[in-house]
């Protein structure tokens, strides 16, 4: 199948037009647009050393916009599958056994409202067993029989967003899970008696790229994701 008939294809899928105001998104590369592909490789971010490793035939499909020119056909789809419904937000709900009420950011369309009945114990273990306690932190989180009735979702850098620290405090919200958590957003969560979660930016965005895989396998070309984890290293594991 030709490049530019699965470009066609993701773009009748995932509408462009949802994506936000000048998000780079779409095709990037060189002059590939009437290749045929043969493998599909969903990544999260592409980069020099993973560009040389793929074949001719290979199309990759990252979330993140590429920060060069890659030499192998790729295609970003970012805020677009963000504001999708079944999107980003919706996957990261799903995997957390949480029920989608309505958007969190109604300008945007990002991220989402969901609703449970659970002590947040409760959900702070779903989210370890999820996501593994090593790549969490939470603010406000020593009240362990505490009811969370309201969460809010977002996918992405939201914890690294002072108007969504905010936004989350306005919608009555018991919990936001996110990612970025950055020390001013943990300060003002710490003044508005909000409880965070941060997943990392990457690992809250996982389970869209998957999600993302299964939509896009109705192309019928085989799809792999790949997931090396996030873009750094622990100290202690280079010893």
């Amino acid at each position: 199948m030709l490049t530019i008939n699965i470009f066609k294809a993701i773009d009748e899928m995932i509408p462009k037009e949802l994506a936000l105001k000048e998000d780079k998104i779409g095709y990037f590369g060189i002059n590939y647009q009437n290749s045929e592909i043969k493998n599909i490789k969903i990544m999260m971010d592409i980069l020099p050393k993973n560009d040389d490793s793929f074949n001719k035939g290979d199309l990759v499909i990252t979330h993140h916009p590429p920060i060069f020119t890659p030499r192998t056909p790729t295609y970003t789809v970012h805020t677009n599958w963000d504001v999708y419904k079944g999107g980003s937000s919706d996957a990261l709900a799903k995997s957390l056994n949480l029920k989608v009420m309505s958007t969190f950011d109604i300008t945007t369309g990002l991220g989402r409202i969901c609703s449970c009945y659970r002590t947040l114990e409760e959900i702070l273990n779903t989210v370890s067993q999820r996501f593994n306690e090593e790549n969490t932190r939470v603010i406000n989180g020593r009240n362990p029989n505490k009811i969370v009735k309201k969460i809010a979702i977002l996918a992405g850098n939201g914890l690294s967003n002072l108007n969504y620290i905010k936004l989350a405090k306005e919608r009555n919200v018991d919990v936001f899970i996110s990612g970025d958590l950055n020390h001013q957003s943990s300060i003002l969560a710490e003044k508005l008696n909000l409880t965070l979660i941060d997943l990392s930016h990457y690992y809250s965005e996982i389970p869209g790229l998957y999600a993302l895989a299964d939509l896009i396998s109705s192309i019928g070309i085989p799809i792999e994701v790949i997931d090396p984890g996030v873009p750094w290293d622990y100290i202690k594991n280079l010893k």
